[in-house]
């Protein structure tokens, strides 16, 4: 059986996290284009941080949360990897990393209707 694991994203995961991305039932990206690559690599360092959660190797998740301004710039699980855990723990990681660095209100959004 395998665990769920979790680890900072590095730039190495950027193509995971965006097939996630893009993939995704919910909060769907109406422009594809609009989340880049570059975006990806600033919110992995300079303006914030991320994780993904491992399944067996495979990236089944990725949270990115913003230095910024306190926010999870990013959320999101892989379809047909529901369930395990992934999205819960990527929250918790990316709040309290927020709240580690002086945040006392942290703001996850999204689209009415979506869970």
């Amino acid at each position: 059986m395998s665990v769920l694991a979790l680890r900072r994203a590095t730039v190495a995961d950027i193509p995971a996290m965006s097939r996630i991305r893009l993939a995704v039932r919910e909060n769907r990206l109406s422009d594809p284009g609009r989340i880049t690559e570059e975006m990806y690599r600033d919110y992995l360092d300079d303006l914030g941080r991320g994780w993904v959660a491992e399944l067996a190797g495979e990236i089944v998740g990725f949270s990115v949360a913003d230095r910024g301004d306190g926010t999870i710039w990013a959320l999101f699980v892989a379809p047909g990897r529901e369930g395990l855990g992934a999205g819960k723990r990527l929250l918790q990681q990316a709040v309290s990393w927020l709240f580690e660095i002086g945040f006392d209100e942290v703001w996850l959004g999204t689209q009415p209707g979506t869970r």
